[in-house]
């Protein structure tokens, strides 16, 4: 099943149980998909790679959102983006643990032979390809640092 076809039928439940912010969040990733198959151009759908890294674009800029919204103490606003971000982690693929993500770069790194800080780059795109859409960016450059250091 598509992801498209799952948004559809979680929309359908969602407008049933009249649950207006997973709505929300639901509708932002339908139009994130049209969005990006208007871009591309193409008749068929996206592949698994392009909707994780939409569907983690999306995760990221809620998780923005919330956070400025937290900083400037407006609960109320902050609160509907951390349920959309739950709504959204749903579609995700599970995501890895620090400790996994470690013992893979670890292992990159060993490969690799990379040292020093200067090797980042090599060691971020291979982390990057091999772990996919399993962890954050933000997680996999941090330990590539500390393990590089």
């Amino acid at each position: 099943m598509s992801l498209e076809s799952k948004i559809m039928d979680h929309m359908k439940t969602a407008m049933k149980a009249k649950d207006t912010v997973a709505l929300e969040a639901l509708r932002a990733i339908k139009s994130a998909i049209i969005m990006a198959k208007t871009e591309a151009g193409a008749t068929e759908g996206l592949t698994e790679d392009q909707e994780v890294k939409m569907l983690q674009r999306l995760v990221k800029m809620r998780k923005d959102s919330a956070e400025i919204f937290t900083a400037q103490n407006r609960p109320d606003l902050a609160e509907p983006e951390l349920i959309q971000i739950a709504v959204i982690e749903g579609f995700l693929p599970a995501q890895l643990s620090e400790e996994e993500v470690e013992a893979i770069i670890a292992k990159i790194i060993a490969e690799t032979g990379a040292s020093g800080i200067a090797s980042m780059g090599k060691v971020m795109g291979l982390a990057s390809a091999q772990i996919g859409g399993q962890a954050e960016g933000k997680v996999i450059s941090g330990i590539v640092k500390k393990l590089l250091v």
